[in-house]
Order: structure tokens, then sequence, then C-alpha cells
């Protein structure tokens, strides 16, 4: 009898796990979504009065530039980042102008499983705007990086957002230091309804980022 107990214990136990969901499997897509900030501790954003930004959005599959392009839901997300940059207190500039800070937008798929060193950012795609874009021929490339995180993918599309120093350039030995950069990932991250409040939940964990007029 003792023995029998056991064993429907056991079957209970067992139909009892298998009826609990997975609670990582059974997100909203909202629930998966992570957003991660990170910056260069030693840029005093208040020091920076101007921006560009890239007129187009960067796609990258494993680590290759595939081109860039600006659909309908491309330049949502470019406007989404433009607000937020204004309502912060930075003035956007275009044409041959040289501003304070570079922004571009970039959609990066990794179809592999791998972490990804960010520190090493510029050398993973040498950059996805010449140099030149910005309006200046002293700087060289790639981009320059600060040591930050590490993210793990496979086979996940996300978007980046990157902050470049394009004021202190000379004083940096004309390399172009990334300040500030964000990633979005998650489910349902490209839908048109969520992109401007995603990406202002981005800039909302960044609230050092503005500048004063």
């Amino acid at each position: 009898m003792k023995r029998r107990l056991l064993l429907c214990g056991a079957v209970l136990s067992l139909l009892l796990t298998q009826c609990t969901k997975d609670p990582i499997k059974n997100l909203t897509n909202e629930e998966s979504r992570i957003y991660i900030t990170n910056y260069d501790t030693t840029a005093v954003f208040s020091n920076y009065k101007t921006f560009k930004l890239a007129d187009s959005v960067a796609y990258v599959q494993n680590n290759q530039l595939q081109g860039k392009s600006l659909s309908s839901g491309d330049a949502q997300m470019v406007s989404a980042v433009r607000d937020a940059l204004t309502s912060r207190g930075f003035t956007p500039v275009s044409g041959s102008a040289t501003p304070d800070l570079g922004v571009t937008v970039s959609v990066i798929t990794n179809t592999s499983t791998q972490l990804v060193d960010y520190t090493n950012y510029g050398g993973y795609y040498g950059g996805y705007w010449d140099p030149y874009y910005w309006g200046s021929g002293y700087f060289d490339d790639p981009y320059y990086f600060p040591s930050y995180y590490g993210v793990q993918q496979t086979g996940e599309t996300a978007l980046s957002i990157d902050i470049i120093d394009l004021k202190n350039a000379a004083q940096n030995g004309n390399k172009l230091n990334v300040v500030w950069s964000g990633l979005i990932r998650g489910a349902g991250i490209f839908s048109s309804s969520t992109i401007n409040n995603q990406i202002a939940a981005l800039f909302a964990q960044s609230p050092y980022l503005k500048t004063i007029q």
C-alpha cells in the first residue's frame, strides 16, 4: 500500500508539472521587452547643444551591414528619436552643419547564439555611417565605444540607438566616441502602435541625457 501511494503521488506531481505554464514562454509582447541603456560616465551632456540624426535606418544581420532604409516604419523610429532629443533641449541641425552629436538608428538581427561584447561595438561593424557623413573630414573610423554590457541573442532582432560625440573628436585623437547607447529587445518591438512609446521608455531610463539651453 505504501508503494502504491508513493506511485500515485509521483503521477500527480508529474501531471501538475505538465499542466503548469512556463512563465517565460507565456509572456505578452509587452512583458517580453527589455530596455538597455549605457553611457560614457565622463560625458557632460549639458555641454552638447545640437545633433544630427541619420536620415535612414541601418539594417545589420550577423554583424554585416545589409543596407539602409527609410520605410514608413523606419521614418517613425527616426522621428521618435528626434522628438525624444528635442524634448530634452537638443537642437537638430541638417545640411553641411557639423553638430555636437551624431545620432544613428539601427536594426540588428543576430541568427546565431553568442555573447555580444558591446565594448567592441565599432569593431564588429566598423560604423554604418562614414565619418564624413557628419559634416567634417577629419574623423577616423571606426567609432570608439566605452566598455559596457554584453547581450546574448539567438535569432532575435533588436533596435539600437547610438549617440556619438562629434564635438570633442579632435581631443579624442579624431575618434568618434559613442557617449550613449540604447537597445530594445523583445517581441513586437517594430509595431507602429508601440514604436513611439518604446523609444520614449528607453530614453526615460536616462534622465541625465539632457542639455541646458
